[in-house]
């Protein structure tokens, strides 16, 4: 029995999403229910996949299913596809498993020809509605099936419209849209040699074949890259009888959600055209009003669709997001899907639909996209900023952004390459525009509705955006454009406020929000359903704060050496690196010590009573000197003037740098900052000979592969009075703190560990110098002692580690480079985009953990370590503790708390709470079978 290709629907179900796709899946699940949907069927992803392997080859006998289906469906509504006297049209639309709004192809309008069009005209009265959906098709099945861009058409449309002196499509009459189908024929056969298809079965095969290939268009790949969907996927193919909202004031097409998708408000949510196709209200091609004004313009109709919006919302208990068309009065719906939405909306919907009891709490945590909690950090303008716009569109995505303006997609990408923050300024956006989207801060459009193209994308990427500014006049060619008498050309910096549609000139001050109540009340959930504890990495006073405001319950990662980088620490560092012999170091860290003791005093105090893990010094000492490079340039051109100084005899006084190269200039003016009176001939041979020494030094310590050389613990052996000063530090601090009565849990992390006897060593040093303070002080000191877990040879003797350490630590950074053997600043710069790109490598394993390598070793050490201690502490502290596929795996294999940023606190929070309530198979699936 050869497979099923096709699926009536009748036949589907709403878990048939992986088959079906969401569109398929969710048409047969409004019909299974009753809804009123136009009769149709489903071409399976199956037979997608099937015709990409085979390089355009159909599937063996899906074609018949195919014609069974027609059949199917002119029984279903009493005409027939192709037929003069009852023609039966179709409209073919692309439905992938997860929505790709805008991404594939649609072709509308599927049977006409110059025979069935007159048909069309006399069955339903109306010759110039006929015409209207002939040109209709012959415009769309050009763009996506044959390949004709849409300029042509369009150019010819506009030209005719001027001609008449009309603005609008629906001004068009019968006469001048004979004229408009004959020149879009024309158009045809200029560009392929032959005229337009004029069978209709060979119309359906052509689109259902386009629609396949356009799984693999450029926009939908950058649009599954980005949203990280599989490729493998492919798309099922939803042939459907069209409805018609063209045929004249009695009909209309719409799209709807059943709240308010900015929001989250509960309203009825939407925009509809009277006299349109749905196309017209997507692509922004006339602006639509809001669905609530079809309580006056079409009442009867107004009421069907408030069940529809009840309906939807019971069934799927989520928002929906929806298209209708009434066709002379009767109402169908088209699609459902659920509702891309902001941030804000996202979380209010979840409280409220808990509120509403259409849901539970756990629910509402896997309803919402961890990363949307990130978002809503959304920043917003300063209320002290004077604000006075110039222009006015529709709010469609909040946020205020502000940027140069630039006109063309490519143009937002490569000035964002180079480091400018942009505004992609255009009269609407097309699918094509994507990765202009991902490289702009905010969209303005002068077309289009809240449920435009740019506005859906924009929501879903959490970028601000302003739609429908009707005021705008873009002269695209002139990269400019005019609202009133402003006229703002590309480059010039404008401000959007996506909350509020408003346009400003200028740059405006924007702020970060705080989070809302309903973001607190569900992170509250959150921290009921979740295991994992939620630490943060923060190295000052500054980020502890933003830690604890963020929920955080200690601190897993102080970098000790982002202390030693404040300018009043720097020279010293600089100094002690320097120094000669042990005395002379020694002489430097007590200079030093006292800043790292209140560095930890402030850090302890404001995150008491909750644990502090402080690194000790982890990176090569060379870091905090001037490159080779550098130094050698100073050196140069400090010879250079002390020889100009002997040779102007000048020995005090200014000196006269006319004569002397731009750069020595340049070097000398900088120096001068460091060095007061540099211009005396001694003063400028001591820093000449200052500098020759360190250029001596940093040539002694630059290695070849410094990732892997003399840093953490390695340094520790060979200077342990580095070591010493910084458990010092915290001790005293400790000592200090608890004297007040506070209750300190510092803990002590060596970094870069692979063996035993180098823990060991460490220990003996460091503990010595705790026993020193504890003698100085009277105070007992509470310190853990444990190792951050970042090499291979780390996680095969955790057993043995686990003796000495009183927790583990996955610094997954260096154990993610150490395990693919990439330097990571390399790799991402130069193939690993590539290893992405051709599926190589599914994910950056820098920015999502590698489960299958890194994620074994990391299992493996959890065993080891805690077979021999089994209560040993493991958290994780690298980048991959705030990323949420990092997070549900980390909670797989057992670890205590994850460390991250302050910032992605909440999202870890919310992540953790995720990972309880998941299977491990879907926590473990992101890697494949890499």
């Amino acid at each position: 029995m050869p497979d099923k290709y096709l699926y009536l629907f009748s036949e589907g179900r709403a878990d048939m999403k992986e088959l079906l796709g969401g569109k398929g899946a969710n048409l047969a699940e409004m019909t299974r229910g009753g809804l009123s949907v136009p009769p149709g069927f489903t071409i399976t992803t199956q037979a997608c996949n099937f015709y990409r392997e085979m390089k355009g080859r159909l599937p063996d006998d899906m074609w018949n299913q195919v014609k069974e289906g027609l059949k199917t469906l002119e029984e279903q509504t009493g005409k027939r596809f192709g037929d003069p006297g009852k023609p039966l049209l179709l409209s073919v639309r692309s439905g992938a498993l997860h929505s790709m709004p805008g991404m594939m192809d649609t072709i509308l309008n599927l049977g006409l020809n110059k025979e069935t069009v007159e048909g069309l005209a006399k069955v339903s009265g109306n010759r110039r509605f006929a015409l209207d959906c002939y040109r209709r098709l012959i415009q769309m099945f050009s763009d996506v099936v044959l390949g004709i861009e849409l300029e042509n058409f369009e150019k010819q449309l506009l030209a005719l419209k001027r001609k008449l002196g009309i603005t609008l499509d629906v001004e068009l009459d019968e006469h001048a849209l004979d004229e408009l189908v004959g020149t879009y024929k024309d158009i045809v056969r200029e560009h392929t040699g032959e005229d337009f298809p004029a069978d209709p079965e060979t119309q359906l095969l052509m689109s259902v074949k386009a629609v396949f290939a356009s799984w693999d268009n450029p926009r939908a790949k950058t649009y599954r890259m980005l949203n990280d969907i599989s490729d493998d996927l492919g798309t099922a193919v939803t042939v459907q009888a069209m409805v018609f909202g063209n045929i004249g004031e009695s009909s209309a097409t719409g799209v709807a959600f059943t709240r308010n998708p900015g929001t989250g408000n509960k309203e009825y949510y939407g925009e509809f055209l009277i006299n349109a196709q749905g196309e017209d209200v997507v692509a922004g091609i006339r602006t639509p009003k809001p669905v609530i004004e079809m309580e006056s313009d079409m009442p009867a109709q107004f009421e069907e669709l408030k069940k529809v919006y009840h309906d939807l919302e019971a069934h799927y208990k989520d928002m929906q997001d929806f298209e209708f068309t009434i066709e002379e009065g009767k109402l169908y719906i088209l699609q459902t899907r659920t509702g891309k939405r902001t941030a804000q909306a996202a979380i209010k919907i979840a409280v409220d639909m808990v509120d509403e009891k259409l849901i539970d709490k756990k629910e509402a945590i896997l309803m919402i996209d961890p990363n949307q909690i990130a978002r809503l950090l959304h920043r917003r303008l300063d209320p002290k900023e004077s604000v006075n716009p110039v222009g006015t569109g529709l709010p469609a995505s909040p946020g205020a952004a502000v940027g140069r303006v630039v006109f063309h997609a490519d143009d937002a990408v490569a000035w964002n390459d180079r480091g400018e923050e942009v505004i992609l300024v255009r009269e609407e956006t097309k699918p094509d525009d994507i990765h202009g989207f991902f490289a702009a801060q905010g969209i303005l459009t002068a077309r289009g509705g809240k449920t435009s193209h740019a506005a859906v994308v924009a929501r879903g990427m959490g970028k601000p955006c302003v739609s429908g500014c009707e005021d705008m006049d873009i002269d695209a060619k002139a990269r400019t454009f005019r609202i009133g008498d402003v006229e703002v050309c590309e480059g010039d910096f404008i401000t959007i406020d996506g909350t509020d549609g408003a346009v400003i000139c200028g740059q405006i001050h924007t702020i970060a929000p705080d989070l809302s109540a309903e973001a607190e009340r569900v992170l509250k959930w959150a921290d009921e359903i979740r295991e994992l504890g939620v630490w943060a990495n923060a190295s000052t006073p500054e980020a502890a704060r933003a830690a604890l405001k963020f929920g955080a319950e200690g601190l897993g990662l102080c970098r000790t050496e982002r202390m030693f980088n404040a300018v009043d620490r720097l020279p010293i560092v600089v100094e002690m690196i320097l120094a000669d012999s042990e005395e002379e170091r020694k002489k430097s860290l007590d200079r030093l010590m006292p800043f790292q003791r209140d560095d930890f005093v402030d850090i302890f105090r404001i995150m008491e009573p909750m644990p502090v893990v402080v690194r000790l010094l982890d990176i090569p000492l060379h870091e905090f000197l001037p490159s080779v490079e550098e130094l050698n340039t100073d050196v140069q051109n400090l010879t250079r003037f002390v020889d100009w100084i002997k040779s102007m005899r000048t020995l005090s006084g200014a000196v006269n740098m006319v004569g002397l190269p731009d750069e020595t200039q340049s070097v000398i003016h900088r120096l001068s900052k460091e060095t007061e009176m540099l211009h005396e001939q001694e003063v400028a041979q001591k820093v000449l000979e200052r500098k020759l020494t360190m250029l001596s030094k940093v040539r002694k310590m630059v290695e070849v592969n410094p990732m892997l050389g003399h840093r953490g613990v390695r340094l520790g052996i060979t200077y342990p009075e580095i070591y010493r000063m910084q458990m010092r530090a915290v001790c005293e601090a400790a000592a200090l703190l608890i004297k007040e009565g506070k209750n300190i849990e510092p803990q002590i992390m060596i970094p870069q560990v692979c063996t035993t006897d180098e823990l060991k060593w460490i220990y003996g040093q460091i503990l010595e110098e705790k026993i020193l303070v504890e003698e100085e002080t009277g105070v007992k000191i509470p310190v853990l002692l444990g190792t951050m877990i970042e090499v291979v040879r780390a996680c095969m003797r955790a057993g043995r580690i686990a003796e000495w350490a009183d927790f583990f630590s996955f610094g997954t950074n260096d154990l993610t480079q150490a395990c693919f053997s990439f330097s990571r600043e390399d790799a991402e710069n130069t193939f690993l985009p590539l290893y992405n790109e051709r599926k190589v490598l599914k994910h950056n394993p820098f920015e999502i953990l590698d489960q299958k390598g890194v994620g074994r070793l990391m299992a493996i050490t959890v065993q080891w370590g805690r077979k021999t201690k089994p209560d040993l502490k493991i958290g994780i502290c690298g980048e991959h503790g705030g990323e949420p596929n990092s997070i549900g795996f980390v909670h797989t294999i057992n670890l205590d708390y994850v460390s991250c940023s302050p910032y992605r606190v909440p999202v870890a929070r919310f992540a953790a709470a995720q990972a309880a309530l998941k299977e491990p198979e879907e926590l473990s699936a992101i890697w494949g079978t890499y």
